[in-house]
């Protein structure tokens, strides 16, 4: 579309119900003059709010009022409800407008009017309002749909500060007016969050506002009243000049084509469709969609096919997900006929159970069904997808759903589900679209914990407590790191300040009343931390490496952060620890270092810490990294002077890592990243950019620099050879494994990490192109050659290699 022209559509053309969301009430609500006469009990009680919604057709009612549920959570009170009028955008007039009013029930006076705001669905220029839309309510006043109105919604424009410029710059963002850069958009979105906590903490800002979120179409909706179509075509020219006439029934279903269709899954049918038996090319068809990704929507002539032979293909698992995509779920009666066959169908893998909690389905039924699968899948399974399993939770339907209900009923069998399920949800209460949400599934662990009664040798209130003390513990650790930072000097200094505060004010940590399960892992028992081991990590955020003495006479190291985001590095960890239990179920054991990784807040986490050296520091002190090895593992008659085992183990490890950063997209991958344990294994942390971002420019596919292949016995030797080897098989395991990772990064798609929330879709069809679904396994292996060879020789990444060493010299 060129930049002079403008695509509409008609609002007399608009056979849809008026459709908003209530999202939210911003401010504080304002204190009845009853209340104060009230004891402190009634004081502290939460508002029961809800919204009245009606439609004013030139001044007048039109319809029912519309209510939204009783919100009584607290503040923020946050609806998030869909409302959907019986009145239709056709039969809207150029002066309709939206009364909405707000009540309190809790007060049980009947004076429980809260305020109320009008706004008009059309704006100045005939346009249809679209996007958020933010209206002042108006205290004590129910909601006036007359012309002129009393209680206009719009904040007047002599009143209109920053707050209201930045919210009309945000809603043409969220419309797609002004183009995103996810880098400056994320830093623009955190200082537009500061101004608003600024705003909102001024004592004289005491407006109530009302958010509410009107429908937006693929193009601007224009009114026009019903009848003759104004606007006129444009003129023929007698030149050759291209001219655009706008089609009414561009965008619209073929009423032909949807009466064939409702013929062809009639009811009648079901006899004649239970026989059909699909020929050779039908056949040949229905395998080829059968392969396709769990990403790829289905046409419609797929759609049919798979309909018309539905009862063929009960005895094929892997069809069910693709035939529940075919089902139309508005038609009441096809969709009772799906969930019936649904019932019938041969049981599908838990990996494409996990398809079916996905956005895509919202039947209750399959997502029931979807959870009585997973059922059947041991503990251990389990754990590999419990973090989506509580991402999926934003998906269902209601807060006690059938999902959450089966999490807890899990959890109280196994105490290391109890705890990752307890910091999972703990991390997403401070989300406020789906903390209500995730708040009823906390209060669900603890009710069911503390009721379980005995579960082994302890009863579930001690289970319970033990899991609370676990958050206790971080606290004292996030006290303990503001000290440190607030001390002056260099880092020994801040070392001999946290030995101090740990041998002194609090040493209570040392040795623990009670143990305390550790978060990373539960079934390890920690009894206190030892200050002499525990140090610093010189760096800005200056994170804690704390060592702990087990029950079992033992030590166990971590570091704790305080600052940083760890639900991405949790989510890539999490997906190496599945990798590597794939590779180790086709008998290929790559030497993978799986370390743990828990978030448990926004801006903390606890990682565990593996003895290492960075490939930097290797580099640095002994030149090569074969003389890093021969000191650990000095062999005269071995490969390059080490052990052959040791050798074996860094070439399997190189491979394992080549492969999965390459399928993860993990980018910003430098010397200091790349880590060397004294076995020889390799392993990377620190994944602040993945799914193909990189701060670095033509980064190669994957990081495999000169010193790692120097280290093998450089590209023509034997060792180098059996590294590719290694990659290829890998990669083509990994690959038929393509629909269960991304099923998982599927239910991914509503978190808050980082480079997933910024554009889920696109993120998802990034991994699925790494997979290379459109090859078999011999292309697939000619393909990864190519890549490693096109990664060995890049020299680009050489150079940014020697800048970012001079940057990490002058810090």
């Amino acid at each position: 579309m060129t930049g002079n022209e403008f695509r509409f559509f008609l609002s007399c053309d608009i056979n849809l119900p008026v459709t908003f969301r209530i999202e939210r009430l911003e401010g504080n609500l304002p204190q009845s003059p009853a209340s104060s006469e009230l004891d402190t009990s009634t004081e502290n009680r939460n508002a029961e709010l809800h919204v009245e919604c009606t439609l004013y057709i030139d001044g007048a009612p039109f319809g029912l009022s519309t209510k939204t549920r009783l919100e009584s959570s607290g503040y923020p009170y946050c609806w998030n409800e869909l409302i959907t009028l019986s009145s239709k955008y056709r039969d809207l007039t150029s002066q309709a407008q939206l009364a909405f009013t707000v009540w309190d029930v809790s007060c049980g006076n009947g004076d429980g009017l809260v305020g109320g705001a009008t706004v008009f669905l059309f704006n100045s220029k005939k346009q249809l309002k679209a996007g958020r839309q933010k209206l002042r309510l108006w205290p004590g006043k129910e909601a006036d749909g007359t012309i002129p109105t009393t209680t206009p919604g719009k904040v007047p424009k002599h009143e209109r500060g920053e707050i209201e410029r930045l919210e009309r710059l945000v809603n043409k963002y969220e419309r797609g007016q002004i183009q995103r850069i996810d880098w400056l958009d994320r830093l623009t979105f955190e200082a537009v969050e500061k101004i608003k906590e600024k705003e909102s903490s001024r004592s004289d800002n005491s407006h109530l506002s009302l958010v509410v979120d009107f429908c937006s179409f693929e193009h601007r909706v224009v009114f026009q009243e019903s009848g003759a179509n104004f606007y006129a075509p444009s003129p023929v020219s007698s030149t050759n000049e291209l001219v655009t006439i706008w089609d009414p029934e561009v965008g619209r279903k073929n009423p032909s084509e949807l009466k064939q269709l409702k013929l062809a899954r009639s009811l009648t049918r079901g006899i004649i469709d239970r026989d059909l038996k699909p020929s050779s090319n039908e056949r040949k068809s229905i395998q080829s969609i059968l392969k396709y990704p769990p990403t790829r929507t289905l046409n419609g002539d797929e759609r049919q096919l798979l309909w018309k032979f539905r009862f063929s293909l009960m005895s094929e698992k892997r069809a069910l997900t693709k035939f529940l995509r075919c089902v139309e779920w508005t038609d009441v009666q096809e969709a009772k006929q799906a969930i019936d066959l649904m019932g019938r169908w041969e049981t599908i893998d838990v990996a494409d159970a996990l398809e079916l909690l996905s956005p895509v389905f919202e039947s209750e039924d399959v997502r029931a069904y979807a959870v009585s699968v997973l059922e059947r899948a041991g503990d251990e399974e389990l754990q590999y997808y419990l973090l989506q399993l509580v991402q999926a939770l934003r998906f269902e339907r209601s807060d006690k759903s059938r999902l959450s209900l089966f999490l807890v009923q899990r959890s109280l069998s196994n105490i290391e589900i109890a705890s990752f399920l307890r910091w999972y949800v703990a991390v997403e209460l401070h989300d406020p679209t789906y903390a209500k949400r995730f708040y009823c599934t906390y209060d669900m662990l603890e009710d069911n914990m503390m009721e379980a009664g005995e579960n082994g040798d302890e009863d579930g209130f001690k289970l319970w407590h033990s899991l609370v003390r676990q958050t206790e513990l971080t606290a004292q650790l996030c006290s303990i790191m503001r000290d440190v930072r607030n001390v002056r000097g260099g880092t020994q200094k801040k070392i001999e300040k946290l030995r101090q505060l740990l041998s002194g004010l609090l040493s209570e940590l040392t040795y623990f009343e009670e143990p305390i399960r550790l978060p990373l892992a539960p079934s390890v028992l920690i009894t206190g931390i030892v200050p002499s081991e525990s140090s610093i990590f010189k760096s800005a955020l200056h994170p804690l490496r704390l060592t702990f003495r087990t029950a079992s006479g033992g030590t166990c190291k971590l570091i704790f952060k305080k600052g940083d985001d760890l639900r991405q590095d949790q989510l890539v960890i999490q997906m190496v620890t599945l990798m590597d239990r794939l590779l180790k179920l086709e008998n290929l054991d790559l030497q993978l270092t799986p370390y743990r990784v828990l978030a448990t807040g926004q801006d903390e986490g606890m990682v565990e810490f593996i003895p290492s050296s960075s490939l930097a520091q290797i580099l640095s002190e002994h030149r090569s990294i074969v003389n890093y090895l021969q000191k650990f593992h000095p062999d005269e008659d071995g490969p390059f002077g080490i052990t052959a085992q040791c050798l074996e183990t860094f070439i399997k490890s190189c491979a394992g890592y080549s492969v999965i950063t390459y399928i993860l997209g993990i980018g910003d991958r430098h010397l200091d990243n790349l880590l060397l344990r004294d076995d020889g294994r390799l392993f990377h942390v620190d994944f602040g950019f993945i799914l193909g971002r990189d701060p670095k420019p033509f980064p190669p596919p994957m990081k495999l620099c000169k010193e790692m292949v120097e280290a093998m016995g450089g590209a023509e030797s034997q060792y180098y050879t059996r590294f590719k080897s290694y990659c290829c098989e890998a990669y083509n395991i990994l690959r038929k494994s393509s629909n269960l990772i991304l099923n998982l990064f599927h239910l991914m798609a509503g978190s808050n990490i980082p480079d997933i929330a910024s554009d889920p879709e696109k993120g998802i069809l990034k991994l699925q192109e790494k997979f290379r679904l459109d090859l078999d396994d011999e292309d697939s292996i000619h393909f990864f050659q190519d890549l490693i060879n096109e990664s060995v020789s890049a020299l680009f990444p050489q150079m940014v290699e020697t800048i970012h060493r001079w940057a990490q010299y002058w810090r």
